[in-house]
């Protein structure tokens, strides 16, 4: 007799993994307020190249041993690793341009959509009733929170001139480019991933890579991490916990749930931001706000609540009768359409 849990304790941890990345996520906007000196490039080159170059490193050997199918799927690790590079410049950059709340809200905001559109389209995968209602609920609660925001900046008055509406526009394009680009390197290592390569190879390759991509821009951009002992302690701390730990978690997840399952309850990061700004910063939410995070909540609900077991058919009740068959059983299971493996 089989255990219906059993068969859901791997989405469930994968998806608690996913949760925790996206807390310490959340960390980094409140992080960055304690260097302002340091500009949004540098601290995305510090965060993402520095623990990506971990990665790699503390995953040395599975990567070895995977070389292999490594280099017979390079086009999907350099995919992966070019949209490592480009998330956190443009993402950084976002939230400097349009504000934490704003910047957080759309970068994370589009990267279940965007990850939905490159799994139908790479993986012919269709998009379940619970994903699209748990999807809803978390973009409804994203943009709450993103209007909680604009509507404090316009009555503190920061908002006001031309030179910043051009900012916030350009700001959230960037935000747009950092959620696409977030969800092609969770898209790639996922593919890697279900292609028989391990999780922590996975991702030291896709990281590895784009941690040495980032490496000129470090050394363009990183003076000020290195001119007092509290920037540089704030980008240890971004390569470390959130980066580092944080995206061993997220791979840790993708080796169990699908990538548009993952990106959507990593909409729990800019609830998470705001309720530091409030703790931390000294910010204030309004209401409206409050409400965006509930919303937020009850979207991660809806993806996580274990599914319903199917019935158990009574002692006794007549089995259904099968179809008539038509055709001789195939030998196996046709390829999946669009699923190219590249």
């Amino acid at each position: 007799m089989t255990r219906p849990a059993g068969r859901t304790a791997g989405p469930g941890l994968g998806a608690l993994a996913v949760l925790l990345a996206s807390v310490l996520w959340g960390t980094t906007g409140t992080a960055a307020t304690f260097a302002p000196q340091v500009g949004p490039l540098a601290i995305g080159a510090a965060a993402m190249g520095l623990g990506g170059l971990l990665q790699a490193l503390l995953a040395g050997r599975g990567i070895a041993r995977a070389r292999a199918m490594l280099r017979a799927r390079w086009r999907i690790v350099l995919l992966g690793g070019a949209g490592v590079a480009l998330y956190p410049l443009a993402f950084y950059t976002s939230m400097h341009l349009a504000g934490v709340a704003v910047g957080t809200v759309v970068s994370i905001g589009s990267a279940p959509l965007a990850s939905a559109l490159i799994e139908r389209l790479a993986d012919g995968r269709s998009l379940s009733r619970r994903w699209l209602a748990g999807a809803a609920l978390g973009l409804a609660g994203t943009v709450l929170l993103c209007a909680a925001e604009a509507a404090g900046a316009a009555g503190a008055g920061t908002g006001a001139g031309a030179g910043s509406a051009r900012q916030t526009v350009v700001g959230v394009g960037l935000g747009l480019v950092a959620g696409l680009t977030y969800a092609v390197y969770a898209w790639a290592a996922h593919r890697l991933i279900t292609r028989g390569v391990a999780s922590r190879a996975a991702m030291g390759a896709v990281f590895g890579l784009g941690g040495l991509m980032l490496v000129p821009v470090l050394l363009a951009t990183g003076a000020p991490l290195v001119a007092s002992w509290t920037n540089a302690g704030v980008g240890l701390y971004m390569a470390l916990v959130p980066m580092f730990t944080g995206y061993v978690l997220f791979g840790f997840g993708l080796s169990r749930i699908p990538v548009s399952t993952a990106t959507t309850l990593s909409l729990l990061e800019p609830a998470v931001a705001a309720v530091f700004a409030v703790l931390v910063v000294g910010e204030h939410l309004p209401a409206l706000g409050w409400t965006g995070i509930a919303l937020v909540i009850a979207c991660l609900g809806v993806l996580t609540a274990p599914s319903r077991p199917a019935r158990v058919r009574a002692p006794g009740a007549a089995a259904p009768a099968p179809p008539p068959r038509t055709t001789a059983p195939a030998a196996s299971a046709p390829t999946p359409p669009g699923t190219p493996d590249w």
